[in-house]
């Protein structure tokens, strides 16, 4: 079966405030490499014609948007972090740019809910591929891999469909969550 493959690098700070690793408590910044593993959700033969099974433009295109606009140069913060409210009162500008996550921003937890997004927006798209895995190369040394079904491993979510769920390109449900009040 084939597989298309691509990555992309963007840079991200985060801080994990649950009290397993007390020096990541402190707002700090990585160098990530996001790599996806796609396949056709009905394989069949190539059709001696074109011969692919999705040109990569297309069926990377809206992703790399997504990284490129949206968590490049992004702050990770959990859903409880105290620093949501302090951006809130002070720089509510700014909310668009953090990314949220239920509980700790762990390279894990990220890996759960950028692979949920993809696959949100290749269903928007036609369904066509599936995102089968997902690699975040956090450091040079340290790697996260996921296979599977991501939303069987994310926390379950509030009863509005968060952010990774969805086929836009938000990384967080800040203003929903307004509007709820």
């Amino acid at each position: 079966m084939f597989s298309l493959v691509f990555s992309r690098r963007y840079a991200m700070a985060h801080r994990l405030i649950a009290g397993l690793s007390e020096k990541c408590a402190i707002p700090h910044g990585h160098n990530e490499t996001v790599t996806v593993t796609l396949r056709a959700r009905a394989p069949a033969p190539l059709d001696g014609g074109a011969n692919m099974v999705e040109p990569f433009e297309r069926a990377k295109s809206t992703w790399h948007r997504w990284i490129d606009g949206h968590v490049d140069h992004s702050l990770h913060l959990s859903a409880d972090d105290p620093l949501l409210d302090w951006f809130a009162a002070r720089e509510p500008h700014r909310l668009p740019r953090i990314l949220v996550t239920p509980g700790d921003p762990t390279t894990e937890i990220l890996a759960l809910c950028m692979m949920a997004k993809l696959n949100a927006l290749l269903a928007a798209e036609g369904g066509r591929l599936t995102c089968a895995a997902i690699r975040i190369e956090e450091t040079p040394t340290n790697t996260v891999r996921f296979e599977g079904d991501p939303l069987a491993f994310l926390p379950r979510p509030a009863p509005r469909r968060p952010w990774w769920q969805r086929a836009d390109m938000s990384i967080n449900d800040l203003a929903l969550a307004e509007a709820g009040r």
